[in-house]
């Protein structure tokens, strides 16, 4: 049993009834919550001292907090944790909510990236907080690879898959390169490749290139070495961490030390910080995942909540993952079914387009 599941134990019916009210509260309005206000909504007829009493043995376990500014209380990390493992009343995924969802993955558009984009948007748009999307890496074999000179300092890399999918990069080759060297390349590496994912052919390749050394001459070697390297990082920048409606964590937002923690938050984005960080949030198990404040590694400078769920292919393998971003004042018990039900809805479309 977690601290807060204790707490919550040895709590009596009027302290958990005013906690779960100020914490409720505090999620509607973002405002604290004063003990006048609750004397009117709470099940017996208590007086507002009583409850005043009341907030500040919560306060003493670390539950609730009283801003300097106002007479009422907000709720802690803590107390945020402990309302969300035990007190969380979680909804179901409204028509209106599904119905946005459902039309954007009933779009014709069979890329993946593209696909994922408009979830994306349309997450964003029904939560009013930002939305992460990670989309699957490509893990199709490869058929086929080959390098074309665009000048004497720029040339593409271009991947062709076995299930037609093609990816082009472009690289500022190693000084030196010919046609045949390019050439040379290109068949090592094919030779390679057939019927490898771009993942087993990371790892084996500085083996391979050791192994095959007198083989290759070592401008060819160069290049193999510079065009795969290139076409990794890219591979892994290409919008792997989609992220939408950034604008919607502003709103409300008229505190300076708010604006100042989005902005981190914004800067953590923007950088796409550890996209296999991200996945490993969710790959402790199936379902929504809530991590709030500090909690959260990736954006715990910034203060905020995550709610995140992992997708699954068809052999029920991780391949990405789904989530919302917000303060730690997100309505979690709305928020909650819309990402499951998006995530499942996700690992099954990505699974019939051939995108995991």
């Amino acid at each position: 049993m977690s601290d807060g599941s204790k707490l919550l134990a040895e709590m009596n019916d009027r302290s958990r009834e005013v906690f779960r009210k100020v914490v409720e509260g505090y999620l509607t309005s973002g405002d604290p919550v004063g003990s006048r206000s609750l004397t009117r909504t709470m099940s017996e007829k208590v007086s507002a001292a009583t409850i005043r009493n009341v907030m500040q043995d919560l306060e003493f376990l670390g539950l609730l907090d009283s801003p300097h500014v106002s007479a009422g209380r907000i709720p802690t990390q803590l107390g945020l944790r402990m309302f969300v493992d035990g007190l969380l009343e979680v909804g179901t995924v409204a028509d209106e909510d599904r119905e946005r969802i459902d039309a954007t993955l009933g779009s014709n558009d069979h890329d993946v990236v593209s696909l994922l984009d408009q979830v994306g948007a349309a997450l964003s748009g029904i939560t009013r907080g930002a939305s992460l999307v990670l989309s699957p890496k490509h893990e199709a074999p490869i058929r086929h690879i080959e390098f074309v000179s665009l000048g004497p300092d720029r040339a593409l890399v271009v991947l062709v898959f076995a299930d037609g999918h093609v990816e082009n990069r472009l690289f500022t080759p190693p000084p030196g390169q010919t046609p045949s060297s390019m050439r040379e390349a290109a068949n090592f590496l094919n030779a390679l490749a057939e019927g490898r994912t771009l993942s087993d052919l990371r790892r084996t390749m500085a083996q391979d290139i050791a192994l095959h050394r007198q083989e290759i001459d070592s401008l060819a070697r160069d290049l193999v070495e510079s065009g795969f390297a290139v076409w990794e990082n890219s591979a892994e920048r290409r919008e792997r961490l989609i992220v939408r409606g950034r604008a919607n964590l502003l709103e409300g937002a008229t505190e300076a030390a708010d604006v100042d923690r989005i902005r981190t938050l914004f800067d953590d984005l923007e950088r796409k910080r550890d996209i296999a960080d991200f996945l490993e949030l969710t790959e402790s198990g199936e379902g929504v995942r809530i991590f709030i404040g500090s909690e959260n590694k990736l954006f715990s400078l910034s203060g905020s909540s995550l709610v995140v769920s992992p997708y699954m292919n068809a052999d029920r393998k991780i391949i990405g993952a789904v989530g919302v971003i917000g303060p730690t004042r997100l309505n979690y018990g709305r928020i909650v079914p819309i990402v499951d039900y998006t995530a499942q809805l996700v690992g099954r479309i990505v699974s019939e387009r051939g995108g995991g």
